[in-house]
Parts: C-alpha cells; sequence; structure tokens
C-alpha cells in the first residue's frame, strides 16, 4: 500500500488544505454547547421513529453484535413494552421489525452500548454559535446497567425511575434557566482533575450544583427533589452524557469541511471501531475491534471483556478524555498506569493534533491547550494512534461493566481512510 506524506497532497490538489483544518477546528473550539432541556426521544432527535433504536459505533446488526450490544437492545425493547425476553428482541430486530442506526446519524451519542429507544428521555444541547443541537441520554451510573449490556429487572426499574421521577424533574429545572453552559463546566472541570471521559469526579460535582438551586426552585415534591439530587451528587457519571453531547456538538461542526484531514468521529460498537473524517462526507471506515487493556473488578479478567464499545471516543474526538489525561493524574487508579504515564499520553497526542484548544486547558502543563483536531496525515505518517480511556464491558450480555482501561484504534483504520482520500481528491 502507499501512503502520503503531509505535503504531498497539497501539492497534487492545488489547495490549500492547512486552510480546511483550520476551519474545521476553529469551529469546533469556537463552539458553544449550551444544555437548555430534555425530551422524549421520539419528539427531539431527528429522524428517531418509534420502532428505530439508536446505537453506539458505526452500523452494526443483530447477526454481528456484540454480547452488551445485543443486552442493551434487549434491555431498551423490554423497556419499551416490545419484547419479554432475548430470544423475542432477536425476532424483532432480525425480521426488520425493529431497525437500529448509530447515534452519530442523529446528532447524538450515547456511552458504551449507547442505545437510545423512543421513549427515553433525552438531554438537548444547543451550539449557540453555529446553530446545530446535539443529545444524549440520561446516566445510569457504575456496574450492572443497560449501556454495559444488563437488562435485569433491577436495572430497568432504574431506568424507570429515571424516566418517571428524575426526567420531568430536570425537563422543569432545565427550562426554567437560561440553559448550562457545557463547554465552560468542561473548561473548569479541567482544572480541577478531570479529563472529560472517565473521570468526571469535578465536572459532576459541577453540574449537581448548578442543577440544585434549580430543582429546588420548581419542584413540588421534596421527597423527588431529594432522590434525584442524591443520584446526581453520588454518580461521578452523571455529567458524561452531556458532555458527550457537548462534543457530538462541537464535533459536528467540524465535520463536512471540503478537504479537511481531521477525523471528526471515532465510535466504537462492541464488533467495529469506525472513524470518519471531515473532508470525506458520511462514508465510515470500519476495523474490528481491539480488546481494552486496564484494570479488572475483583472476579474478573481480560478473557471476560468485550471488545471496545461506544460513542464516548467522541470526547477524544473534541481534544478531550484520553488527549486531556494530564489534567487527571488520579485517572490512573481507574484505568492502569502512573502520573507519568498520564502526562505522556497527553504529549504523545500533540503528535498527531493539528492544535492546541483555546479554552480546555492543563494546568500541569503550564496552562497548554489540550491536544485538538486530529490530523488524519500525522497519524499515518507517524504511525501514531490516538489514545483512549474506556470503561469496559463483560463480553456475555446481561452482567455488566468489569473494569476500566486503555486502547488505541488500530492504525489500518486510518491508512484505508488516508488512500480513500487520496482517491476521492485524485491525488495520484
Amino acid at each position: 500500500m502507499t501512503y502520503y506524506p503531509l505535503n504531498l497532497v497539497e501539492k497534487e490538489l492545488g489547495m490549500d488544505i492547512e486552510k480546511a483544518n483550520q476551519e474545521a477546528v476553529e469551529r469546533m473550539m469556537e463552539a458553544r454547547p449550551v444544555l437548555v432541556g430534555l425530551g422524549k426521544a421520539i419528539d427531539v432527535i431527528p429522524g428517531m421513529k418509534d420502532n428505530l433504536l439508536l446505537h453506539a459505533g458505526p452500523p452494526i446488526t443483530w447477526e454481528r453484535a456484540s454480547g452488551p450490544m445485543r443486552g442493551a437492545i434487549t434491555g431498551a425493547l423490554i423497556f419499551e413494552g416490545k419484547a419479554k425476553d432475548m430470544e423475542e428482541a432477536q425476532k424483532l430486530v432480525e425480521s426488520g421489525d425493529i431497525e437500529l442506526e448509530p447515534c452519530h446519524h442523529h446528532q447524538a451519542a450515547g456511552p458504551m452500548a449507547g442505545v437510545i429507544c423512543p421513549s427515553m428521555s433525552v438531554y438537548i444541547l444547543e451550539n449557540t454559535t453555529h446553530g446545530n443541537k446535539s443529545y444524549s441520554n440520561l446516566n445510569e451510573g457504575y456496574g450492572k446497567v443497560l449501556r454495559y449490556g444488563a437488562y435485569s429487572e433491577e436495572v430497568l426499574a432504574k431506568l424507570r425511575w429515571m424516566e418517571d421521577v428524575m426526567a420531568p424533574l430536570l425537563k422543569e429545572a432545565i427550562e426554567s434557566s437560561d440553559g448550562i453552559d457545557i463547554r465552560s463546566l468542561l473548561a473548569e472541570s479541567l482544572h480541577m482533575g478531570d479529563e472529560g471521559h472517565n473521570r468526571n469526579k469535578a465536572g459532576s460535582i459541577l453540574f449537581t450544583a448548578k442543577l440544585a438551586p434549580l430543582i429546588t426552585a420548581v419542584t413540588k415534591d421534596n421527597k423527588a427533589a431529594s432522590e434525584v439530587l442524591a443520584f446526581l451528587g453520588e454518580n461521578a457519571l452523571s455529567v458524561l452524557n452531556p458532555v458527550m453531547a457537548a462534543c457530538k456538538a462541537m464535533s459536528d461542526v467540524a465535520h463536512g469541511i471540503e478537504g479537511s484531514t481531521i477525523v471528526s468521529v471515532m465510535a466504537r460498537n462492541g464488533t467495529d471501531f469506525g472513524i470518519r473524517i471531515s473532508g470525506l462526507g458520511d462514508r465510515w471506515f470500519t476495523a474490528p475491534v481491539p480488546t481494552p487493556k486496564g484494570l479488572y473488578f475483583p472476579g474478573y479478567t481480560e478473557e471476560d471483556a468485550s471488545g471496545d464499545i461506544g460513542d464516548s471516543t467522541i470526547t477524544e474526538s473534541a481534544g478531550i478524555g484520553g488527549f486531556a489525561m494530564a489534567s487527571a493524574p488520579a485517572i490512573v487508579n481507574f484505568v492502569s498506569g502512573t502520573p507519568k504515564d498520564a502526562i505522556n499520553t497527553t504529549m504523545e497526542m500533540y503528535e498527531i493534533t493539528y492544535t492546541e484548544h483555546k479554552y480546555f486547558t492543563i494546568p500541569s502543563l503550564d496552562f497548554r491547550g489540550t491536544p485538538t483536531g486530529m490530523d488524519l496525515r500525522k497519524i499515518v505518517e507517524k504511525n501514531i494512534t490516538p489514545r483512549i480511556n474506556t470503561g469496559i464491558a463483560h463480553k456475555e450480555a446481561g452482567i455488566g461493566q468489569v473494569g476500566a482501561g486503555l486502547v488505541r484504534p488500530p492504525i489500518t483504520l486510518f491508512q484505508e481512510a488516508l488512500l480513500a482520500y487520496a482517491e476521492h481528491y485524485k491525488i495520484s
């Protein structure tokens, strides 16, 4: 296979790729996503239908779906009242009565299996700079949860409580405000030890603190308000889903820039790892997902792990997450490694990104901006793939989370995309 050095493309194209990439990253950085409300997925997500389930990663079928993806689909269909068990869920999907499409095709992003069903409530974010919207569901917390493929009655009972009690209160509270600026919240949380993907302790505290007075002002049920605030406050991932939606809004406005080599989406469905390139439209480039390396909960090992899964790599796409690990040295207690490894990860990511973020900065690096805008050319030329920190799901449906760790996508993804770029722009 033939690969193209950094400057060959510009010479043969007769166009300014640097200018295209600058436009893409500027749009990404200047996007200001604000949480403005909640709504039922069927009512607010573009293209959502009563027989449609959204999922993480590139397109997938039931036949090729991983255990946690099948578990999450099953749980969602039970939640919707459309199936009683996995056998019924499988029949519905394979018959075509239930359709599966990526969250990314509908301005949405979902962690791990990422399944969003029609009657779920979702956060609504609006990018006040460019006007686009994005969506994500509500976070269930750690462990045995739907997004990790669990679907027991315990899991479904929590989802019903979130839908019946928490969602209406959050909706009223958020809509009573001027919105919550997630870009600003993220910038502050990075200075407090977060990296925005797996470590969101500071961000979730900030999020709960912003919601608390709004909730108490609108509530007519003090017991429900107390339960909701306790749930948010005890869940160190409460803010992850609005953060992912914010990063989706940021990345969407960097997509579709003619000639740009910026990687605007990374996502995994447990079977395939997929990427999209800003200047190559909506084509997915895929390769088999690797298995994360990391720390496992007691009783589990790498033998129990599913392949990498989730849309949460939209955080790395926007310049945080694994790319900002230097801001969150304590994350190594969760994903493995040492504080020095966290710093080295960020330093390596500067090698493959186009710029440093204007608003997301890292105190331990003298407030240097986070590495932002993965450049396809640099990744291939330097043979350095993005570093991602991630949760780990059990490979079998129904069990849930078994650990957390680190992973890199296969280099073949980026090699294939660069060759496709050359073909698309007729580079000989």
